[in-house]
């Protein structure tokens, strides 16, 4: 019998992480497989607007640790968790350390992880954007450094991985766990208590989400970005979903454009099924790309780079620049109905934690 530390850290994680432990339990169920796992949350997202809903929604059992890190700034929350993770290798070692995404929970619990002499398997590695203003890139960097087995989302990631010298052998393209947890709850999506106080109508409304600094954190920025929307979306509604560090920069802005509606952080199903019926999504979000690129829906990337060029070159978003101003022609387009199609990338097809599973089995020599 084998054990795995499955970590997750912080919202986008929990999306990630939920197909892997339901693909788990499957083959113990139909193969008998002797791969077990504990879960660990590091803490990093502590609110339960930002953690403890999603748990109850996808489904995820109650972790088997929570180191409890709680806030701080970048380097207490990576010691922090680098700590306590540290204490329980030490009392109850396992035999591979999984982590997923590109929060501070993916990079710490890896070194950790490596430095007591267990193996790493990064599932999403390999994704880069070239944007070193992004502590999500450094952790991408420095994780994948000392990753052993990576788990990819597409040939770019796998490319990548190999201009850094990593070998085939040690690379495994198996697509994205979080279009897998997508499919498997799409039946369930629901709307928001909201939904009919707003007056929402399939396709007659914009989602937009804002969390990266240099979107919100400057008033005057965060203020043409929302006027741009207001103008360019011809008066439908605008479902803001807040994320908290942008809530405080919002108070002043309040009742100056009435087609926007901010509201709390939303449950991953109401969430989802905002954005399955939008118009159109304005993001900052990389992992939101992905959602939109499987519904279907527009999506415009308030960002100059992306790290999943496939959901531009093969789905439906695209990068309009942090510049307000390349808001309005990009929306004019998408009112006109002449947005892009898009596809589906390869392997996006719900199965990823399977292969996943299927390839720690053979790796840890296990059944």
């Amino acid at each position: 019998m084998k054990s795995i530390d499955l970590i997750a850290g912080a919202r986008p994680n929990f999306m990630k992480i939920a197909a892997i432990i339901d693909a788990l339990g499957a083959a113990a169920e139909t193969q008998g497989s002797s791969l077990r796992y504990r879960l660990i949350h590091t803490g990093q997202h502590y609110d339960r607007a930002m953690s403890g809903g999603f748990f109850e929604q996808l489904r995820i059992p109650e972790p088997d640790f929570n180191l409890e890190v709680g806030s701080g700034t970048q380097a207490e929350q990576t010691a922090a968790i680098m700590v306590r993770y540290e204490k329980l290798l030490l009392e109850q070692r396992s035999d591979l350390c999984l982590v997923v995404g590109d929060v501070t929970s993916t990079m710490a619990c890896a070194i950790v992880a490596r430095k007591l002499g267990v193996p790493v398997a990064h599932v999403e590695g390999g994704i880069r954007s070239g944007d070193w203003t992004m502590p999500e890139e450094i952790n991408r960097v420095v994780t994948d450094s000392i990753t052993n087995w990576f788990f990819t989302t597409s040939e770019t990631a796998n490319a990548n991985l190999r201009r850094a010298g990593v070998t085939d052998d040690r690379i495994f393209f198996v697509g994205n766990t979080m279009i897998d947890t997508l499919l498997t709850h799409m039946p369930r999506l629901r709307p928001p208590l909201f939904w009919d106080k707003l007056g929402l109508e399939p396709g007659r409304y914009f989602v937009v989400t804002l969390h990266r600094p240099a979107n919100v954190d400057g008033e005057q920025q965060l203020l043409r970005l929302l006027r741009a929307i207001a103008d360019g979306t011809g008066g439908l509604p605008v479902v803001f979903p807040v994320h908290p560090r942008t809530a405080k920069n919002l108070r002043a802005l309040e009742n100056q454009m009435p087609s926007l509606h901010y509201v709390d952080p939303q449950g991953y199903l109401e969430f989802n099924h905002l954005v399955r019926h939008a118009k159109g999504v304005i993001t900052d979000s990389g992992g939101i790309t992905e959602e939109t690129t499987v519904m279907r829906v527009p999506c415009l990337t308030l960002r100059d780079n992306t790290e999943r060029p496939e959901t531009v070159s093969i789905g439906t978003n695209e990068l309009v620049g942090a510049d307000p101003v390349n808001l309005g022609p990009a929306l004019a387009r998408l009112m006109a109905g002449q947005w892009k199609s898009g596809g589906i990338p390869d392997k996006w097809d719900g199965k990823a934690a399977e292969r996943i599973v299927a390839q720690l089995s053979r790796l840890l020599g296990v059944r």
